[in-house]
Parts: structure tokens; sequence; C-alpha cells
């Protein structure tokens, strides 16, 4: 089943495919410790399938195991020599998405990943033109299972 074309730029599926194959680190702006949170259960099964979620939100110190960093210009402080962010996820409200990609540009992820419901185009344009493969309202976990479900 292909991916919905709410959004053109968004790529495609052999692109985003090959970006879930080749990731191994998820940044995940506003991840909840709460488990009945949508953030939680996605970074729960994506930890599942062995890629490593670090927790991006202040005031958290561990959630699921991960210590948490208050944000992404704090991310050095929990990768090891060597260790790129792979894809940063966000969960976080459109209006919070400016700053976060204004960290990207620093960081470098291969991927700015915009939950469903997550819309800023701006935003999501700002990081394509930087470099930056950028998926916008779509769930991760959802498409790892619709892309590698074997």
């Amino acid at each position: 089943m292909p991916a919905p074309k709410k959004f053109p730029d968004n790529p495609d599926d052999d692109f985003v495919k090959e970006l879930l194959l080749r990731s191994r680190i998820i940044a995940m702006p506003g991840l909840s410790p709460r488990p009945f949170r949508p953030s939680h259960r996605v970074a729960f099964a994506m930890q599942g399938y062995g890629y490593r979620v670090i927790p991006v939100r202040p005031g958290a110190v561990e959630i699921l195991g991960e210590v948490a960093v208050s944000g992404l210009d704090r991310i050095g402080a929990v990768l090891e020599d060597g260790e790129s962010v792979d894809i940063v996820d966000v969960f976080r409200a459109p209006q919070h998405v400016d700053a976060i990609v204004t960290e990207c540009l620093r960081l470098r992820p291969r991927a700015l990943w915009l939950q469903e419901g997550v819309v800023n185009p701006g935003a999501a344009a700002r990081a394509r033109a930087a470099g930056i493969a950028t998926i916008m309202d779509r769930c991760i976990l959802k498409e790892r299972a619709r892309l590698l479900a074997s």
C-alpha cells in the first residue's frame, strides 16, 4: 500500500525504506514519559525494532531506559564518539518546529520526521533547503510497519 500523497514533497517509499533500514539513532523531541501517550508507545515500539531512541524533553531525567536531554543542543552529552543522530522525530506542536529545524541545521541528521498532525510547511522547506530529508504528517512507526513488514 503506497504512502498517502497529502504532502507531495515527502520522499518516496524507496527513500523512506532505505532511511529506516540504515538509521540507528532517533532523537525524539516531545517524547512523553507517560506510557499512554502516542509518543511513548511509538518510542517503545521503535526500541523493539532495534533503534536507540533519545528522549528530548526538558525536565525529564530518563524515559524508556534512555537518559533524556533538555534540547537537541544537548544531545552530544548522550552520544558516544563517532555516533550521530540519524532521524529527529518530532512529537511537538507545529509552532515549535521552526526552533527544532534551527537545531537540526546544526545537528545535521539524515532526516527530520514530523509525526502525524505535525504540519509546518515553512519549517519543512527550510530543512529540505539545507539538505535534510523531511517527512511531514506521517507516523514513523506506521511507515516502518508498512514498508518493512517482514
